[in-house]
């Protein structure tokens, strides 16, 4: 399974940066994109620069409603093979209505199964609502399973987040990969192989001088792998 980041406050050189999120899950079975950015001519740019087809993306997860995550969706659409939409439930009606003229659009209330091994945690919070992804990583021998968390911004708390990523899909969370936010939940991190705090993410050098050991740097153009790749 390997997570390519397509849309970053910072960039690797020759991707471009801009405000906003977006990442490529890639399993053996399926290729998702979470999230579009807000710039949808940067994120072209970068997903050419990464080399993925977009007649081979089989859905778009969008966790929230805000334009910084959502902006790139108009240039890529009509790219793309017809992909599945997936967006929460409590989105605006018209949004909605628009994007039914062009694909099919999926909407989302509770935690479920996209396709294999890929989770959604359902519509969380209050104030803003969101959803964040869990993938799977390929089992291997003699290894526990584990997953890992996918968030856009984290706007519902982050306690909340991981306690609904924990109960779906198989095995450990194992790394959390995303935008934080303003999240004063650093103890919660502990738990993470692997920490990677993306976009907005407002405590990054807290989280870094905390967890060394697992902190690694957001930027469009990098790319974390889990599992056997082949």
């Amino acid at each position: 399974m390997k997570i390519t980041i397509l849309y970053d406050n910072n960039c690797r050189p020759g991707f471009k940066a801009s405000w906003g999120f977006s990442c490529l899950v890639e399993t053996d079975k399926n290729t998702i994109i979470f999230d579009t950015g807000w710039d949808g001519n940067i994120l072209l740019h970068n997903l050419g620069l990464a080399n993925v087809q977009l007649e081979k993306i089989d859905g778009v997860v969008l966790s929230h409603a805000h334009w910084d995550h959502i902006g790139g969706l108009n240039h890529i659409l009509p790219l793309m093979r017809k992909p599945k939409v997936l967006l929460l439930k409590s989105f605006s009606q018209n949004l909605k209505q628009e994007l039914r003229t062009k694909t099919e659009v999926l909407e989302v209330k509770d935690p479920q199964m996209i396709v294999d091994g890929v989770w959604t945690t359902g519509e969380l919070g209050n104030q803003i609502k969101e959803q964040s992804l869990v993938v799977e990583i390929p089992e291997m021998e003699g290894e526990v399973p584990g997953k890992v968390l996918i968030t856009g911004c984290a706007h519902p708390d982050l306690k909340s987040i991981i306690k609904t990523a924990q109960n779906v899909g198989k095995g450990d969370l194992k790394a959390l990969i995303g935008g934080l936010h303003d999240s004063r939940e650093l103890g919660m991190m502990g738990k993470f192989e692997l920490l990677v705090p993306c976009h907005c993410t407002q405590r990054k050098d807290e989280i870094r001088s905390k967890y060394l050991n697992s902190y690694e740097k957001c930027a469009a153009g990098d790319v974390f792998k889990f599992g056997e790749i082949d």
